[in-house]
């Protein structure tokens, strides 16, 4: 079920808020929600003078912030169902690149079902649970579904 323009609208300006008020680097890459559903988020960074290196592809920065931004919303949107106070944090990050991200890029998590289960772990036993979260990025206007990048970030969660 895709988003409606509405929905999309209240995600990215959630999204706006949190990156102009909380962390600033996010808010100059200017991610945007691009779907959500209960699996997980879809998130596109544009290749622009922001995020761009001088090879014309996406700075492998930006592309940090975009797995970031993908793996740390899925569990934002888990944790608020929740209503409980869940830190979240990053504990490492693994990257396989593929090919040059010369386009915009699409960063797709869809761990959603497992971030979930982990928030629900954490509240039941108020241990922290580190999970790795598989993310990909994809350049659609270039390659298609073909990734151009993999990652795997470790959420570390626990109530505060």
């Amino acid at each position: 079920m895709a988003l409606t323009v509405t929905e999309r609208l209240k995600y990215n300006l959630y999204l706006w808020y949190f990156s102009l008020t909380q962390v600033r680097l996010i808010h100059y890459c200017r991610p945007k929600i691009h779907d959500i559903t209960e699996d997980g988020v879809t998130l596109f960074m544009p290749l622009d003078r922001r995020t761009r290196n001088h090879v014309k592809s996406m700075y492998i920065g930006a592309m940090v912030v975009g797995v970031d931004m993908v793996a740390g919303f899925t569990a934002m949107l888990k944790i608020r169902k929740s209503k409980r106070n869940v830190i979240l944090i990053f504990k490492d990050l693994n990257a396989e690149f593929f090919k040059r991200a010369e386009g915009d890029v699409h960063y797709i998590c869809k761990e959603g079902k497992a971030i979930e289960a982990a928030v629900e772990e954490t509240l039941r036993t108020g241990e922290r649970v580190n999970l790795p979260v598989p993310v990909i990025a994809t350049v659609p206007d270039k390659f298609g579904d073909e990734p151009v990048a993999k990652f795997s970030i470790t959420l570390s969660m626990k109530e505060k």
